[in-house]
């Protein structure tokens, strides 16, 4: 069995398909294949049932993926000891952070970080929740910082921080009225949310507008339910409906004017923001002083 072969699956298992992992990969698809093909038959079972288009993992490809992952991430790791060895007090560390989270206080502690390790090197990627807590699970991030607590085996959580929450509306919208200021005011209108049970990052922040509406006496409100940030901001801007978004993330629109805050009585919402790590991951010094930063 051969790293190549395990790296081969578990970007396939990413992507669900051969073609596109291949060119993610810089390898042909008759390469990606045979590694695969290798892999079945050390293991003596199929990973993959090929579909038109696609491929789908087999309960073996499924049972095998998780140990896979962890296999990938202790290479990772070993690479990443061996050369902070060589780095001494300096060394690197990879930190993979939602895109919207650059626009808060959190930040700030990294900035300060890299300003007072100026020897650290350190490599940012962004991402979607769900994929910051896959990329550190896999060992391609050392750290993640995402929204809402990632329970998954393997992950380790921790609060660091809270992100308001807030209501808004169409700057001029005509279904809800420019003076509201009590829940009672938003009974008639509809909200635009991420669905819920589909899988998706957005689906926590469904499931806590749920509750702050439930909080509300607005149980029964309306929903439109669209799978993309972007997308909700449009609608409410065309005036579809009213929206529970994070301030950073409406911060640019409420600046430009196509947005408006609404301030409901006695509504105080906010996301938690949790650092993730790997359980049992390679910790550099670099690495250990900059969760103390982010988590103290």
């Amino acid at each position: 069995m051969e790293l190549t072969e395990i790296e081969a699956f578990v970007k396939i298992a990413e992507c669900g398909n051969f073609t596109r992992a291949a060119a993610l990969l810089h390898i042909s698809q008759p390469a990606i294949s045979r590694r695969i093909e290798l892999l079945e038959r050390d293991l003596e079972a199929p990973l993959f049932e090929r579909l038109h288009g696609g491929a789908r993992m087999t309960a073996g490809g499924e049972a095998f993926l998780p140990f896979a992952q962890r296999i990938l991430a202790a290479v990772r790791d070993s690479v990443a000891a061996v050369r902070d060895l060589k780095s001494g007090d300096h060394g690197s560390l990879s930190l993979a952070i939602v895109g919207t989270l650059a626009s808060t206080t959190l930040l700030h502690r990294l900035t300060s970080f890299r300003v007072d390790y100026p020897g650290v090197r350190m490599a940012l990627r962004t991402a979607n929740s769900n994929e910051v807590s896959r990329l550190v699970r896999t060992g391609e991030a050392q750290l993640g910082l995402r929204y809402f607590e990632d329970v998954s085996p393997g992950l380790e959580s921790a609060l660091v921080a809270r992100e308001r929450l807030v209501i808004v509306s169409a700057q001029g919208s005509a279904i809800v009225s420019s003076d509201a200021r009590k829940a009672i005011d938003l009974a008639e209108v509809p909200w635009v949310s991420f669905p819920v049970g589909t899988g998706s990052s957005g689906e926590p922040f469904a499931r806590e507008m749920d509750r702050y509406l439930a909080g509300m006496g607005l149980a029964d409100a309306d929903r439109i339910e669209i799978d993309s940030l972007t997308a909700q901001k449009r609608m409410i801007e065309a005036d579809f409906g009213i929206g529970m978004l994070l301030e950073s993330a409406v911060s640019e629109e409420v600046r430009l004017g196509t947005l408006r805050l609404l301030d409901i009585e006695g509504f105080e919402g906010s996301a938690p923001v949790y650092l993730v790590r790997r359980t049992g991951g390679y910790e550099s010094g670099a690495i250990r002083t900059l969760i103390a930063r982010l988590t103290g």
